[in-house]
Protein backbone atom coordinates (compact mmCIF):
# COMPACT_ATOMS: atom_id res chain seq x y z
CA UNK A 1 0.00 0.00 0.00
CA UNK A 2 0.88 3.41 -0.44
CA UNK A 3 1.79 4.97 2.94
CA UNK A 4 1.28 8.60 3.83
CA UNK A 5 4.69 10.17 6.04
CA UNK A 6 3.65 13.73 5.78
CA UNK A 7 0.61 15.57 4.50
CA UNK A 8 2.54 17.05 1.23
CA UNK A 9 4.80 14.05 0.47
CA UNK A 10 3.70 10.18 0.20
CA UNK A 11 5.83 6.84 -0.46
CA UNK A 12 5.38 3.78 -2.37
CA UNK A 13 6.84 0.81 -2.04
CA UNK A 14 6.26 -0.54 -5.68
CA UNK A 15 7.68 -4.24 -5.27
CA UNK A 16 5.10 -4.58 -2.13
CA UNK A 17 2.14 -3.30 -3.69
CA UNK A 18 -0.51 -5.57 -4.94
CA UNK A 19 -0.59 -6.48 -8.58
CA UNK A 20 -3.97 -6.23 -10.39
CA UNK A 21 -5.60 -6.90 -13.55
CA UNK A 22 -5.71 -4.64 -16.02
CA UNK A 23 -6.07 -4.65 -20.16
CA UNK A 24 -1.98 -4.56 -20.54
CA UNK A 25 -1.48 -7.14 -17.92
CA UNK A 26 -0.96 -6.83 -14.37
CA UNK A 27 -0.42 -3.13 -12.88
CA UNK A 28 1.24 -2.15 -9.30
CA UNK A 29 -0.57 1.34 -8.47
CA UNK A 30 0.65 4.22 -6.60
CA UNK A 31 -0.43 6.77 -5.35
CA UNK A 32 -4.41 6.38 -6.13
CA UNK A 33 -5.50 6.99 -2.69
CA UNK A 34 -3.73 10.29 -2.19
CA UNK A 35 -6.46 12.94 -1.55
CA UNK A 36 -6.66 15.57 -4.34
CA UNK A 37 -3.76 14.02 -6.35
CA UNK A 38 -2.83 14.51 -9.80
CA UNK A 39 -1.49 11.36 -11.37
CA UNK A 40 -0.63 7.66 -10.20
CA UNK A 41 2.49 5.59 -11.37
CA UNK A 42 2.11 2.19 -12.30
CA UNK A 43 4.49 -0.46 -12.65
CA UNK A 44 3.13 -2.56 -14.69
CA UNK A 45 4.34 -6.14 -16.48
CA UNK A 46 3.46 -6.67 -20.22
CA UNK A 47 0.66 -9.85 -21.02
CA UNK A 48 0.85 -12.31 -23.75
CA UNK A 49 -3.32 -10.93 -24.32
CA UNK A 50 -2.81 -7.47 -23.71
CA UNK A 51 -6.14 -5.16 -25.01
CA UNK A 52 -6.42 -2.42 -27.24
CA UNK A 53 -8.22 -0.12 -25.19
CA UNK A 54 -8.29 4.11 -24.38
CA UNK A 55 -9.34 6.39 -22.27
CA UNK A 56 -11.74 9.41 -22.39
CA UNK A 57 -10.14 11.60 -19.68
CA UNK A 58 -6.46 10.00 -18.99
CA UNK A 59 -3.14 10.60 -20.26
CA UNK A 60 -0.84 8.41 -19.90
CA UNK A 61 2.92 8.34 -20.00
CA UNK A 62 4.82 4.90 -20.30
CA UNK A 63 8.60 4.65 -20.30
CA UNK A 64 9.93 1.12 -21.44
CA UNK A 65 12.33 -0.26 -17.87
CA UNK A 66 12.23 -3.73 -19.40
CA UNK A 67 11.93 -6.20 -22.27
CA UNK A 68 11.45 -5.44 -25.84
CA UNK A 69 8.22 -5.54 -28.26
CA UNK A 70 6.00 -3.11 -29.76
CA UNK A 71 3.39 -0.48 -28.74
CA UNK A 72 0.03 -0.50 -31.02
CA UNK A 73 -1.05 3.27 -31.26
CA UNK A 74 -3.75 4.39 -33.31
CA UNK A 75 -3.40 1.35 -35.61
CA UNK A 76 0.70 2.20 -36.12
CA UNK A 77 3.02 0.17 -34.58
CA UNK A 78 6.07 1.66 -32.45
CA UNK A 79 9.11 -0.41 -31.87
CA UNK A 80 9.99 -0.36 -28.28
CA UNK A 81 13.23 -1.40 -26.11
CA UNK A 82 14.35 -0.03 -22.43
CA UNK A 83 14.42 3.78 -21.97
CA UNK A 84 12.06 4.70 -24.76
CA UNK A 85 8.85 6.94 -23.88
CA UNK A 86 5.51 7.58 -24.93
CA UNK A 87 2.90 10.31 -24.63
CA UNK A 88 -0.60 8.62 -25.42
CA UNK A 89 -3.72 11.46 -25.43
CA UNK A 90 -6.95 10.64 -24.50
CA UNK A 91 -8.67 8.92 -27.20
CA UNK A 92 -5.53 7.78 -28.91
CA UNK A 93 -6.23 3.38 -29.05
CA UNK A 94 -3.28 1.48 -27.65
CA UNK A 95 -1.28 -1.64 -26.29
CA UNK A 96 1.38 -2.75 -25.76
CA UNK A 97 2.82 -5.56 -27.18
CA UNK A 98 5.54 -8.07 -25.72
CA UNK A 99 8.18 -9.26 -22.71
CA UNK A 100 8.16 -6.25 -21.46
CA UNK A 101 7.69 -3.87 -18.38
CA UNK A 102 6.66 -0.57 -18.14
CA UNK A 103 6.35 2.56 -15.79
CA UNK A 104 3.23 4.37 -16.34
CA UNK A 105 2.25 8.16 -15.14
CA UNK A 106 -1.38 8.11 -15.46
CA UNK A 107 -2.79 11.83 -15.38
CA UNK A 108 -5.23 12.41 -13.60
CA UNK A 109 -5.07 9.41 -11.15
CA UNK A 110 -6.13 6.22 -12.35
CA UNK A 111 -9.96 5.63 -12.49
CA UNK A 112 -11.09 2.43 -14.24
CA UNK A 113 -14.19 3.69 -15.13
CA UNK A 114 -12.14 5.94 -17.73
CA UNK A 115 -11.27 2.49 -19.82
CA UNK A 116 -12.94 1.87 -23.01
CA UNK A 117 -12.75 -1.23 -25.09
CA UNK A 118 -14.11 -1.32 -28.83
Amino acid sequence: MTTATAQRFHVADMPALPGVPCPCGTARRAFADVPGGVATLHRTTISADSQTHYHRKMTELYCVLEGEGTMEVDGERVPLKPGLALYIAPGCRHRAVGNLTVMIVAIPQFDPADEYFD
